[in-house]
């Protein structure tokens, strides 16, 4: 599975925790990041996250290209709801495509926290069935 992991910067101490409690289960998974939140985890974990730039410089919008391609399986993003964002734009369009391609985004710790457990039962099996049978050219093309 391809999993973004986002966090605002109020939220990275939480994030980095978090993925250090479920370590074991992430470690079989390829991770994405945007830029100071993956250097975090990887400092921190025995992770390899591709880092993308910071959300602000596009790191956002980096991962939203691969849900509109259906190229990502879930989210956790930790976002801070109390502190406004100068890219809320782009926040709020990654959102907007999540629902559009119905890619399970976590906005909280305890959303995410279910998320992964849910992973870890295997209940994202169907994801490997939309990867399978994704639409692609044609070989005549």
């Amino acid at each position: 599975m391809k999993i973004a992991l986002i966090a605002h910067d109020r939220k990275k101490d939480e994030m980095v925790n978090f993925v250090i409690a479920y370590e074991p289960v992430f470690q079989h998974h390829e991770l994405f990041a945007t830029g100071t939140t993956g250097t975090r985890i990887m400092e921190n974990t025995k992770l390899q996250v591709h880092r993308f730039m910071s959300g602000p410089l596009g790191g956002d919008q980096q991962i939203g290209a691969m849900v509109a391609t259906n190229e990502m399986d879930f989210i956790i993003f930790l976002r801070d709801p109390l502190m406004a964002q100068p890219h809320e734009p782009d926040i709020i369009a990654l959102l907007r495509l999540c629902d559009v391609q119905g890619i399970p985004v976590a906005t909280n710790i305890a959303t995410a926290e279910i998320l992964v457990k849910a992973l870890d039962r295997g209940d994202f099996a169907w994801r490997e069935l939309v990867h399978k049978y994704k639409p692609g050219l044609d070989d005549n093309e």
